[in-house]
């Protein structure tokens, strides 16, 4: 049955010792490793330290129960393939279990055939999931874009990142977003939480510096009638809004250090206390934090909290400003063109050869927002079908153009790369004070191609 290579790890959490040894026992025969614990609170422990292809876990037992099991272990489980097993006369139970996560149940008692159908069908299940996977992969390699959900790309380092903020989905772990203003970073907030099986319930988006400090605390965590002069009703905070979902503050580091402290509490407890409420409530929140600051900084200057740092900084996702990724610009005004061309009711076909070389050289301070409103004016402005120089801003147009490289003159698609090479390569340098080690990496080239390519177009630097 279980025709791989590596075989299946399985982990079968049962009270009853004759129902453990008999399991292991089949299983093992077929080409698992079975492993076994006696309740949940022992199946907790071997998962944290263990993965399991398949997880099969009775669901009424002493000390901790399989609902219980399974939803404590949202966060160990990784991709292991929950199966339970109950009595005829908890299938409603089951039920509510697979609503939770778990993939099936088998019938208490059962035929070990019932068992082997089960695990084949979960088998067959992954490896279609896997499969789908790979073909998606295959399908963006060919395409030459990387996308994650409303975000599209072609840099490399992009698409590293976005494979990581896929994988970050699939758990509740807490993520740190860094980057410049504009760069994205609610756009991959909201990439993880629409991923995640958190999708169906709430996205909760805050920005901690735009609410002034003495109302933030009731914002965040809601406050009983009565607790302050104008509190006249109980009001739910965003974290309790969030529950079941994810909660995105944006600009944490904004965030006063009287509600750092609160903060810390909420991610280390789960629970949140309303203004003026003596009693905490438990929440399930997934948290996805930004900010444009250098935490570390403000940590060494104590403005922010060490511990909250830590406590934020598990999985950090680092958004590059656009100026280091000039590839995805041609990618962004064909997906900011189509967006405005519905929401303007007009049909501009692209950008002339002249106005996307000005786009090219520009340096972005406002980064991809920066892009997308330079594109929505120019589009406002058009009369014709392409977007010529004129109707981007002064400061786009204007930049100093001595010795421009012609990275349009003609029809030819080599001399247009040779530019477009040269001019990267002389950028490179420049950014790092000729330092060709440094700038080979910055480029994604060897070394040895580097120095080629500099004597090529003679550039010195």
């Amino acid at each position: 049955m279980n025709s791989g290579n590596t075989p299946k790890r399985l982990l079968v959490i049962d009270d009853e010792a004759n129902m453990r040894h008999m399991l292991a026992t089949v299983l093992k025969k077929t080409g698992y490793v079975v492993e076994t614990a006696s309740d949940g609170s022992e199946g907790l422990e071997m998962i944290a330290g263990t993965p399991y292809d398949f997880v099969l876990c009775d669901i009424k037992m002493p000390k901790m129960d399989g609902m219980e099991f399974l939803k404590l272990s949202r966060e160990k489980i990784g991709t292991s393939t929950v199966i339970m097993m109950s009595a005829y006369g908890s299938i409603d139970t089951a039920i509510e279990a697979m609503k939770m996560g778990a993939y099936d149940y088998i019938s208490k008692p059962f035929k070990t055939d019932e068992v082997y159908l089960t695990l084949k069908k979960a088998e067959e299940r992954e490896s279609l999931k896997k499969e789908n996977r790979l073909l998606k992969e295959r399908i963006q390699k060919i395409e030459g874009d990387y996308k994650f959900h409303n975000m599209v790309t072609r840099s490399k380092a992009m698409q590293s990142l976005f494979q990581m903020a896929g994988k970050a989905s699939q758990y509740k772990t807490t993520v740190l977003i860094l980057g410049d203003s504009g760069t994205g970073k609610e756009l991959i907030a909201r990439g993880i939480h629409y991923s995640s099986d958190r999708a169906q319930k709430a996205l909760v988006p805050i920005n901690c510096g735009g609410i002034p400090e003495n109302l933030l605390e009731s914002e965040l965590f809601g406050h009983k009638r009565g607790a302050f002069t104008g509190a006249d009703r109980n009001k739910k905070g965003l974290f309790q809004e969030a529950d079941g979902g994810t909660i995105f503050l944006d600009e944490i580091g904004e965030l006063p250090l009287s509600l750092q402290v609160k903060l810390l509490r909420v991610l280390q407890e789960n629970e949140v206390r309303p203004v003026g409420d003596s009693k905490s409530m438990k929440i399930d929140v997934r948290v996805v934090a930004a900010t444009a600051k250098n935490l570390e900084d403000e940590v060494a200057n104590g403005t922010f909290r060490q511990d909250l740092y830590y406590r934020l900084n598990v999985m950090t996702i680092k958004l590059p400003p656009l100026r280091e990724r000039t590839e995805d610009i041609p990618l962004l005004c064909n997906r900011f063109i189509g967006q405005f061309n519905q929401l303007l009711d007009k049909k501009i076909s692209g950008l002339a050869p002249e106005a996307m070389s000005r786009l090219l050289e520009y340096s972005w301070p406002g980064n991809v927002r920066e892009l997308e409103n330079s594109i929505e004016r120019a589009m406002v402005i058009a009369d014709d079908s392409l977007l010529l120089p004129e109707h981007f801003p002064a400061e786009i147009i204007d930049k100093d153009r001595s010795a421009p490289p012609e990275y349009f003159n003609g029809f030819s698609l080599k001399e247009a790369q040779k530019a477009m090479e040269e001019r990267m390569i002389t950028r490179a340098l420049e950014e790092t004070g000729g330092n060709r080690t440094r700038a080979s990496k910055l480029l994604e080239i060897s070394h040895p191609s580097l120095l080629t390519k500099i004597k090529a177009y003679n550039i010195n630097l």
